[in-house]
């Protein structure tokens, strides 16, 4: 029994440990399944990153001024923290890189910057915005939505059958179908609302306690009629009454620090900025450069009277001047100055936008800032892009590109080679849907803007002598004979069907001789002349002529009938025009209207001009560089470096010529007193000599480097057959550059050597002259010249 017990005790235990064993798993199985998402941390900046081996010692140490300075700042802090217990600390101290207390004060050292645009605020401040950067957090989580695949059409389709529905049917379902379309747009129009009320921010918690860096420009100095404030990041200026600005706690400059005793209750908008009243702004050191406070006329005059010296005298003796700055002059360098942005490129991120900036010249193409528009917050569906250019060739400054009509537009500065004003666009192709417009004060026709599809071109002109302001131009369709046979020609353009022309008001005519519009009807054969209306009139007079031709069937000759000119005349009792008249009329519109085909055609052909300029531009995106940059202008730059290398070597060749070239020989000789006939002879031909393998050694080291370039050279290019394949753009680039280098020194080489070559027998003979010439050796090598 004693032993059943005991296995009975074993089973229950073993089922026990089977139950907490399958709990066990149960719970892993459920902990498992519970992630945990750990939130993302901002990291602080990391100080020793920063190398602070170079800086000087004023940025490690303070001086004895600067320590006073801050125990002033202390004494001062708890002065204000006993009075005004409930406002929060002021920053007067902050640690510098170095880990030193430095007073606000001290970090300000205003430094004048060689660049004009520096000198005004708004440059000013643009400078620094574009070299400030806010990063936002990114949302962890950006639904992406996928554009709809369109379906391609069908290349042979069965034609639709004939539509026998009522139109009294299909207005009224066309009818429901508009106030359907109406009630969707109203509740989409209601449904945005709600989205917008849903985007606006949440109730701020911390609202009236952030504190933000302002820049405050006060009145008075340098024509400022009132104060501002100043975003530094946007570089955007702002009123001292903007509901942006919920209070002040100090401001400070180079000299003073000043705390605000005024109450913020409606923002900064009752605020007086007077920093020289003692009872509105707490100022920290009692200086001689304080502002003065503004005080009322009368007042004024009664402290006019006064004796004041001895008050300065007091208060001169008791005041405290700002430490020096303890900071290095601000030096930005051309290159930086240009670069503006860090690594030259920055990006803004906006809600529903994004804004690029590159520095001029750092990219190729001249684009200098680009604008992307999204339909959506999530920035996927692309809307609007608009990209601003400097310093290209073609004189564009702008490209704007629409998505939803896939319409791109391009503006240009004054001066391209066309007079191209702006240039909208859907493709390239001729004879397509396109507006040009122009600089009409550049052009001699006046032209300012031509409309052209494939039907139809449209033209406007201003400032024309003949008053012309509008042409329209319908065209036909080519046929395909006319297709195949005329290339290249004038009656290869497209089959004019008929042109329009309006004009203004000639004050020197009479309104019923002055012509307001005309229309030419080729294929008609018409002619159709509308005039001016006169004064007083409602109706114009009118003319209409019918052409024909200049000979029938058999040959005879067509004279001028009355049938062929239909006239209406506006208050006029006097008879109708000499059918000679009318006739000479007649054929001077016919010429005119030759004129105006070949008119056409020019501007057709200028077109195709244009289009094919613009393709070239396009491609080639040439930049255009001043003539006093010369890092950036090659030609410049060429030019200095020749300069240069020309007066070196008109330096090394004084050089020469100062040296006296006996020196080496006549000391090795010793006294020259007693010179021998054959010792003068024997000097001369080893200076000649020295000289000839002095010659001969630099044209061995010119030709030597010469073989050496090429070596390096030809070793580059069997690198580059070998690799070809598996290189990356960047190296191509690099292999590129390094050919131009390289062929540019070895034709240096090639060109000093032959120089030298044909110099240096001229060298010699010069050397030899000014040895029979020179008075040490005269006495004895006149017998041997």
């Amino acid at each position: 029994m004693e032993v059943l017990r005991e296995n009975g005790e074993h089973e229950e235990e073993e089922k026990k440990v089977l139950v907490i064993s399958n709990e066990l798993q149960d719970l892993e199985e459920k902990l498992s399944r519970i992630k945990v998402h750990i939130p993302n941390v901002v990291p602080e900046f990391d100080w020793n990153s920063i190398d602070t081996s170079q800086l000087p010692a004023s940025y490690k140490t303070n001086s004895a001024k600067e320590q006073m300075l801050l125990q002033l700042a202390d004494n001062f802090h708890r002065q204000y923290a006993h009075l005004c217990p409930d406002r929060q600390p002021l920053f007067l101290h902050p640690l510098n890189e170095c880990g030193v207390e430095k007073f606000v004060s001290t970090t300000v050292r205003p430094t004048l910057q060689p660049y004009p645009e520096l000198y005004n605020w708004d440059g000013c401040a643009q400078f620094v915005s574009d070299y400030l950067t806010m990063e936002p957090l990114s949302s962890p989580i950006t639904p992406v939505l996928k554009e709809p695949v369109k379906e391609k059409a069908k290349k042979y389709a069965v034609k639709p059958p004939r539509d026998l529905r009522s139109k009294f049917e299909l207005q009224q379902v066309s009818k429901k179908e508009a106030d359907i379309k109406a009630a969707q747009k109203k509740k989409q129009k209601e449904e945005e609302e709600k989205v917008m009320e849903a985007e606006k921010p949440t109730p701020d918690p911390l609202y009236g306690l952030r504190v933000h860096a302002w820049v405050l420009v006060l009145s008075g100095k340098r024509e400022v009629p009132e104060s501002f404030f100043i975003d530094p990041f946007t570089a955007h200026s702002y009123s001292t009454s903007d509901d942006h600005f919920l209070g002040i706690e100090s401001i400070w400059n180079h000299k003073d620090y000043w705390v605000n005793m005024q109450d913020c209750w409606n923002g900064c908008k009752d605020l007086t900025f007077d920093l020289g009243d003692p009872v509105r702004w707490e100022f920290m050191l009692l200086g001689t450069d304080k502002p003065l406070l503004l005080l009322p006329e009368e007042e004024e005059e009664e402290l006019a009277d006064e004796d004041l010296d001895d008050f300065d005298k007091e208060e001169e003796e008791k005041g405290f001047d700002m430490p020096p700055s303890w900071v290095d002059l601000i030096q930005i360098s051309r290159k930086e100055f240009e670069t503006r942005c860090p690594q030259g490129k920055k990006v803004i991120q906006y809600k529903s936008a994004k804004l690029e900036k590159w520095a001029p010249y750092l990219n190729s193409n001249g684009l200098v800032k680009r604008l992307t528009v999204y339909e959506d917050p999530e920035c996927v569906r692309v809307l609007e892009v608009k990209g601003w250019f400097e310093n290209r060739e073609d004189m564009m400054n702008m490209r704007q590109l629409n998505k939803k009509t896939e319409v791109t537009t391009e503006y240009f500065s004054p001066g391209h080679i066309q007079g191209l004003k702006a240039h909208s666009y859907k493709t390239m192709e001729p004879e397509t849907e396109r507006t040009m417009e122009f600089y009409s004060e550049t052009r001699v026709d006046g032209l300012q803007k031509r409309v052209e599809n494939a039907k139809e071109m449209t033209e406007y002109f201003e400032g024309r002598s003949d008053f012309l302001h509008y042409r329209h131009t319908v065209f036909g369709r080519r046929t395909k004979r006319a297709q195949m046979v005329l290339i290249n020609t004038e009656l290869n353009a497209r089959p004019i069907v008929q042109i329009k022309e309006q004009f203004h008001r000639n004050p020197e005519k009479p309104a019923d001789e002055d012509v307001a519009e005309r229309i030419f009807m080729i294929l008609e054969g018409r002619i159709m002349l509308t005039y001016h209306c006169k004064d007083d009139y409602i109706t114009a007079s009118k003319k209409e002529f019918i052409k024909w031709k200049d000979v029938d069937n058999k040959g005879n000759k067509v004279i001028m009938t009355s049938d062929m000119c239909i006239s209406y005349q506006v208050g006029s009792s006097v008879k109708n025009k000499k059918l000679l008249h009318l006739y000479e009329m007649m054929l001077k519109l016919m010429e005119e209207e030759k004129q105006l085909r070949h008119q056409v055609w020019e501007s057709e052909t200028e077109v195709l001009e244009i289009l094919k300029i613009r393709e070239e531009e396009a491609a080639a995106s040439k930049l255009t560089v001043s003539m006093y940059d010369t890092e950036r202008n090659e030609k410049s730059r060429q030019q200095r470096e020749t300069m240069e290398r020309l007066m070196l070597e008109e330096r090394q060749r004084q050089v020469e010529q100062d040296l006296d070239y006996l020196a080496p020989f006549l000391i090795q000789m010793g006294s020259t007193e007693k010179m021998s006939k054959w010792q003068a002879l024997r000097l001369k031909e080893d200076c000649l000599n020295d000289f000839k393998h002095h010659l001969i050694d630099k044209a061995n080291l010119i030709q030597a480097r010469f073989e050496k370039e090429t070596q390096e050279l030809q070793k580059k290019q069997q690198w580059y057959q070998q690799n070809q394949l598996s290189m990356t753009l960047e190296d191509e680039d690099a292999y590129l550059t390094y050919c131009s280098d390289a062929m540019f020194r070895i034709r240096i080489l090639e060109i000093r050597l032959n120089r030298h070559k044909e110099m240096a027998p001229q060298k010699y003979i010069e050397l030899e002259e000014k040895l029979c010439k020179d008075p040490r050796l005269t006495e004895y090598l006149k017998f041997n010249v």
